[in-house]
């Protein structure tokens, strides 16, 4: 896709600089930045549970240590958005990347480690999910078939945890059993191909992000809405891969078409399927883009039909973009920057395309990924370097997002699901 037909959104006005908030913060004491731990409920039948995975070994990401300690188990309030920590579950394995199974009664995490049982692998833990008193117990932990793996979901009809390995150039598919444990691996993908350059096609002028051009590295892989095939994002190739999905043996085959092809260097990273079912957003890491695609749902193809900046208007630099979510309600897109930390959001118009909105800082350093609580409410940041969830007030109206002023301190956080 050519240069020229990339769209990039006006300066947003207003924004906040991060000195002027750092000042008016230390102007009106401490407190206010402390986790609030008042007027949460005290029914734990009603309350929502948030969850958090975060990197906790000493080979965390980027080759810096991990600050976590685990899993967390926080209640939420759903008047205020605070956050109030029930449990810790304690794991040195970098629980990073965590999924839910529909039934509620399962957690599952993507164990972001090279070295599990001995071998060049990661692992995948099934917990059991004590929906009252927001207890979490490990029931088992089964290779992820390919090392570091970064992501993984739960199939639509809630017989597979799907995979994807980014060290291992992988992605796997593991059944689920009748208690929520895991079996060993039903199939196991390599990708392979050529891998794009260093440098993306896409970046902004003057951008060094430079990631994973070294070798296939699947970021993410999750079921379209039908469960009939299985789409994976390659960073390393620069494609969406597009599989047929048996569910009854648990198979991948390629699809035909078997990939959507992006720009050279562009780095897809994670994606989200519209609502409706026939529009899907790809975010890429190093050319800071968004894809709009229309999806066939009865051939399992991706047709692009737009490309806009993840960026503001006139920005120059390096910037690693991170995670992509679309309101319940499918109005809005939301698309988080690395180092340049923020996190904009789009309208989504009736034919799927984009308009920048807006864009927020996440008043924290390298948000790793975001997620949107069931109420739709809120919006809450995992800022890995900072080691905080942040917390923001969503405009249901407009799209925009209001920081709340509330963090949840929590070490190299990197994912956050919600259990309501």
């Amino acid at each position: 896709m050519s240069q020229e037909h990339r769209e990039f959104p006006p300066v947003p006005s207003g924004r906040t600089s991060r000195r002027r908030f750092l000042q008016a913060v230390a102007a009106t004491a401490g407190p206010a930045l402390s986790q609030p731990q008042l007027g949460l409920s005290d029914s734990a039948s009603r309350c929502t549970l948030a969850i958090a995975g975060t990197y906790s070994s000493p080979q965390g990401p980027e080759g810096s240590p991990g600050r976590g300690q685990g899993i967390y188990v926080f209640e939420m309030d759903s008047a205020t958005g605070a956050l109030l920590q029930r449990e810790l579950i304690p794991s040195d394995s970098n629980p990073a990347w965590l999924a839910l199974h529909s039934t509620g009664a399962y957690l599952y995490s993507a164990n972001e480690v090279t070295n599990f049982g001995g071998a060049n692998s990661g692992s995948v833990s099934a917990y059991a999910v004590d929906r009252a008193g927001g207890h979490l117990t490990l029931l088992n932990t089964v290779s992820s078939e390919g090392a570091g793996p970064a992501h993984l979901s739960v199939h639509p009809s809630g017989k597979y945890v799907l995979v994807a390995n980014y060290a291992g150039g992988t992605v796997t598919v593991l059944p689920i059993q009748a208690s929520g444990e895991l079996l060993s691996a039903c199939d196991v993908v390599h990708h392979e191909g050529i891998v794009g350059p260093q440098h993306a096609h896409s970046a902004p002028p003057g951008s060094f992000a430079i990631s994973g051009h070294d070798k296939p590295h699947a970021h993410m892989i999750e079921a379209d809405p039908a469960g009939r095939f299985v789409l994976a994002s390659d960073l390393g190739l620069d494609r969406i891969m597009i599989y047929k999905f048996d569910r009854e043996r648990g198979k991948l085959t390629p699809n035909d078409p078997a990939f959507l092809a992006l720009p050279p260097g562009d780095g897809p990273r994670h994606f989200a399927f519209h609502p409706n079912g026939r529009w899907f957003y790809s975010l890429q890491e190093e050319g800071s883009t968004l894809v709009v695609c229309d999806y066939d749902a009865e051939r399992g193809s991706l047709k692009e039909k737009q490309t806009v900046s993840s960026l503001p208007r006139g920005f120059a630099g390096t910037n690693f973009t991170s995670e992509v979510m679309i309101s319940a309600d499918g109005k809005f897109l939301y698309a988080a920057n690395r180092l340049h930390d923020s996190v904009a959001w789009f309208s989504i118009s009736d034919a799927g395309a984009l308009t920048f909105g807006g864009e927020e800082w996440t008043r924290g350093d390298y948000p790793r990924s975001f997620n949107i609580d069931p109420t739709g409410n809120f919006l809450y940041c995992c800022n890995q370097r900072a080691d905080a969830i942040t917390i923001f007030r969503v405009n249901r109206q407009t799209g925009a997002l209001a920081f709340t002023g509330l963090y949840a301190p929590v070490g190299t956080p990197a994912n956050i699901v919600f259990l309501a």
